[in-house]
Parts: structure tokens; sequence; C-alpha cells
């Protein structure tokens, strides 16, 4: 079997991804125990250069309940604290591990254990992108609205050059649907990202939040803005998804927040909590798309 990485979404065709939440709704609708089988003697390493919760918890559980043996290293307990290469931590892991999951800052450390592994590597966020979690988000919908994503209108609010908002840009491409970014100036992603009839770009909230379905949010300062976390809140003053915001959206619209949040900036206490949230559905389909990822690059068929 050829190996397959999932870098990013374009990684995966989109029949290919419908293969993925195929098998995730079949593994999600199952009893507990019963995808003991599909990787059992298998072991899979979950490399954390980032703080974690739900990446952290999501993977080992998912490969517990696949079977397979979870093996989390952070990066004051392995080696690469004291400036071992990627590359040599990727070639060795790649001779224990069956696969790879990697949550990490520069893209070029994602690429290089990618290059050097001869097991897959799942991205399990970058400075440039977070895959798995748009996968999930996506898959949340659908399953949500009971049918596919193409078509639907999407609205992005608060920092769009994030890896979140840059990973939902590929996502619109792949799965066809309109993807509304609205941000301050200086908030978008490169200009070469977003040149596709999919997405379109708005400096007023209102506007892109009219008609919508899917409103998502993410926090002002990602990990490794902390610096920047005061210029950024007054940056976005006013940007918060409130039920103000929600107004202009479909009635049947849901929110989305691929957590943790800091509510009463990004998003509101009130709405978080509201009847339009599937926050809580959206961490709980890390688990189980996850499942489908990593059977899908390993071959396993559930």
């Amino acid at each position: 079997m050829t190996k397959r990485d999932f870098l990013s979404l374009s990684d995966l065709s989109l029949t290919e991804a419908r293969d993925v939440f195929a098998m995730t709704a079949k593994m999600k609708a199952a009893p507990k125990g019963a995808t003991l089988g599909l990787l059992a003697g298998r072991a899979i390493a979950v490399v954390l250069e980032k703080a974690s919760t739900r990446t952290r918890v999501s993977f080992e559980v998912g490969i517990a309940q696949l079977g397979a043996h979870p093996i989390t290293l952070t990066t004051d307990g392995s080696q690469i604290a004291r400036g071992e290469p990627i590359r040599d931590t990727a070639r060795v892991l790649a001779r224990y591990c069956d696969l790879i999951a990697f949550r990490t800052f520069a893209t070029t450390r994602l690429v290089e254990m990618a290059e050097f592994s001869r097991a897959p590597v799942i991205n399990a966020l970058s400075d440039d992108g977070h895959p798995v979690q748009v996968l999930c988000d996506v898959f949340t919908v659908e399953e949500h609205f009971g049918e596919k994503i193409a078509g639907k209108k999407v609205a992005f609010i608060g920092d769009c050059s994030s890896n979140m908002a840059r990973s939902w840009v590929e996502a619109a491409r792949i799965f066809d649907f309109h993807l509304a970014l609205a941000a301050p100036e200086g908030y978008f992603p490169p200009e070469n990202e977003t040149r596709d009839s999919h997405v379109s770009l708005h400096r007023d909230a209102a506007e892109a939040v009219r008609g919508a379905d899917v409103v998502n949010t993410d926090v002002w300062a990602s990990m490794g803005q902390e610096g920047e976390a005061e210029k950024r809140r007054r940056a976005f003053a006013g940007w918060t998804v409130d039920e103000r915001m929600m107004e202009p959206a479909a009635g049947s619209a849901i929110v989305l927040h691929c957590l943790p949040a800091h509510r009463g900036e990004e998003i509101a206490d009130a709405t978080i909590e509201g009847a339009r949230s599937r926050v809580w559905d959206q961490a709980e389909n890390r688990l189980h798309v996850q499942k489908g990822l990593m059977c899908f690059l390993l071959g396993a068929k559930p």
C-alpha cells in the first residue's frame, strides 16, 4: 500500500473525503468495542509541540477504540526539546509506529516529518492549517442538516488569516459551498489562497452572515500570538458572534467554534450555550472523524 499523508484537506479528493465520512458514520453508530479489531497490533504516535486538550484526548481515545496503542510525545517529554532534528525523530518513530499525528508550529516542520517518515503523517494542526478540525466540522454540518454541505453558505467571522479560516478556504473548493470571510483589514488569508469563486471577502460581518447556514469563529489570538493579544482585541472590537450578529443568518443557522473559546471576546457566552450552538457535537466529532481518517490512511475497513 502506497503511503498517504494528510497534511492539508487537498490531500483527499472529494470521493475519498466521502469515504472517510461513510466510515465515520458507521463507526459512530456502532456499539462501544465494535471497532477494537480494526487496528489491533498497531501503534500510533501523537507528537505534540503545541498544548492540546481535544487533539490529544480525541486521538488517544480514538486510537484505543480502534485497538491500536497510542503513544503521546510532548516536546518536553522527547528529544525534540534537546534539538533533535525532525527528520531523525520521523525516521525513528516510523520504524516503531504505523502512523504519526503531528501538532506543530511551522509548516516546514510538518513537511519534514512527512518527508522522512515512511509511516503516514496527519497534520493535527500547523500554523498554516488545521485540516483535521475542518474535516470534522464539515461532517458536523452535514450530520446536523442531514444533507451535503454543497450549495450552503458558511460565514467565518474574526481572524480570517488563521489556520482554521485557511483550511475552511480549502474545504469550500473541495465540498462546493460558499465561504464568506469577514474580518478587519489585515486579517485575511494570503491573496493567492482566496482567488476562488467559492470565497468572498467582507469587511462587514453582517453582510457575511446574511443568509448563512453556518456561522463559525475562532479565538482572536492563537497560540504563539499572545504578544499580540491586546492589539488584536482592539482590532476585533465589535466582532463578537452574539445574538445580534446572528440576526441576518438563516433561521436554521448553526454556530460553530473549534475551542478553546474566549467567551465574551470572539463569541458570547449566551451564543455558545444557546440553541443554535453545535460546538459540543463538533468537539465530539473530532473523535469519530479522526478514527475514520486513520482507518482510511491505514487501509482498514470497518
